[in-house]
C-alpha cells in the first residue's frame, strides 16, 4: 500500500469518530515496529519525524525509510513532518517524500502564525500534502507553559489558512508520564463549534485511553501524537533485555530486542482508538 495523506486519514477517523495515533519515530526499530503494530490492529497510522529525530538523521533517509515502510505495509501509512517552526523544514520534507507536514507557529502572534502556515499551505497543496496547524501553545511538563486555544482564534486561523488538521490546547501537556484527565471538554466544545476541520491533540500520552476514546467519539478530535508512552515501554524493554543479557553488545540485537514490547504497546494504542463505534462499510485489512 502506498503512502497516505494526512487529509485523508484524518477525513475518514473524523467522519466514523475514530482516532488515529501520530506515534513519534526515532529510529528505524521503533518505526517498524509502530507499522507492524498498525497491521495488527488493522488501522492506520502517522510516522512522526519531530525536531529530535531530525537532528538525529536526515530528512532524506528519513523520507525513504518511511515511504519503504509505508510501501510494503497493509494499512495506509501517513509519514508526517511533526512540529516545523519553518517553511525550508517543510519544504525539505515534501521534497523527500512526506505526505504531511506540520507547520508550529503556535508561538508567534496570531497574524504571524497565519501567514506562516498560510504559505505552508499553498506549498504542500501543490505537491499534494496535508499541512497541520496549531492556534494557541500546548506545553511541556517543567518547561515552556500552554497558552488555551481561543475559539475565535481557531475558526479566524482555519478560514484563512486551509490547514487540513488544527492541533489545540485545552489541558493537553507534551512529556506528561502518567495519564491524567486534564482537558477541558468545553474549551474542546467551544473550539468544536467554530472549526470543520479534524482537530489534534499533542501530548496524547498524558491522557487516559478510554478518554482518549471518548474525545474522538465526543469531540471529534481524529489525531493524538503518542510519544513519552511509547518512549518509556522502550526504555523499559532495553533495560530489561540488557539486565537478561548483560555480556551482549551487538546495537542490532539490542535495539531489536525491544519491538515485541513496542508492536504491543502501540497495537493496543491503535485499536482502542480506531475501533468503530458502529459498524462500517470499509475495512483497512487487505491480508
Amino acid at each position: 500500500m502506498t503512502a497516505a495523506t494526512l487529509a485523508d486519514v484524518l477525513a475518514r477517523a473524523a467522519k466514523e469518530r475514530r482516532a488515529v495515533a501520530g506515534l513519534v519515530v526515532l529510529g528505524w526499530e521503533d518505526a517498524r515496529a509502530y507499522v507492524h503494530a498498525a497491521e495488527d490492529a488493522r488501522s492506520p497510522v502517522i510516522l512522526q519525524a519531530g525536531p529530535a529525530c531530525r537532528r538525529n538523521m536526515p530528512v532524506a533517509l528519513l523520507g525513504k525509510m518511511f515511504r519503504s515502510l509505508a510501501d510494503s505495509a497493509q494499512v495506509p501509512v501517513v509519514c508526517h513532518i511533526d512540529h516545523a517552526t519553518t517553511v525550508r523544514e517543510c519544504a525539505e520534507g515534501i521534497d523527500n517524500g512526506f505526505t504531511s507536514v506540520m507547520i508550529d507557529g503556535s508561538r508567534l502572534p496570531l497574524a504571524e502564525n497565519i501567514a506562516l502556515t498560510r504559505s505552508v499551505v499553498e506549498a504542500a497543496r501543490a505537491a499534494g500534502v496535508s499541512v497541520e496547524g496549531e492556534v494557541g501553545t500546548v506545553g511541556y511538563v517543567d518547561g515552556a507553559p500552554s497558552e488555551a486555544t481561543s475559539p475565535g482564534d481557531a475558526r479566524l486561523f482555519e478560514q484563512q489558512t486551509g490547514v487540513d488538521a488544527l492541533a489545540v490546547s485545552v489541558g493537553n501537556l507534551h512529556l506528561r508520564k502518567e495519564a491524567i484527565s486534564s482537558i477541558d471538554a468545553a474549551a474542546l466544545n467551544a473550539i468544536q463549534a467554530q472549526t470543520s476541520v479534524p482537530l489534534v491533540l499533542h501530548g496524547g500520552s498524558g491522557i487516559p485511553g478510554e478518554e482518549r476514546q471518548e474525545l474522538a467519539r465526543n469531540h471529534r478530535v481524529a489525531k493524538f501524537n503518542i510519544g513519552t508512552e511509547l518512549r518509556m515501554v522502550f526504555g523499559a524493554a532495553l533495560r530489561d533485555y540488557l539486565a537478561a543479557h548483560p555480556g551482549s553488545f551487538d546495537r542490532i540485537e539490542l535495539l531489536s530486542a525491544t519491538e515485541p514490547s513496542l508492536r504491543r504497546a502501540a497495537a493496543a494504542i491503535l485499536r482502542a482508538m480506531w475501533t468503530p463505534h458502529e459498524p462500517v462499510a470499509e475495512s483497512f485489512d487487505r491480508r
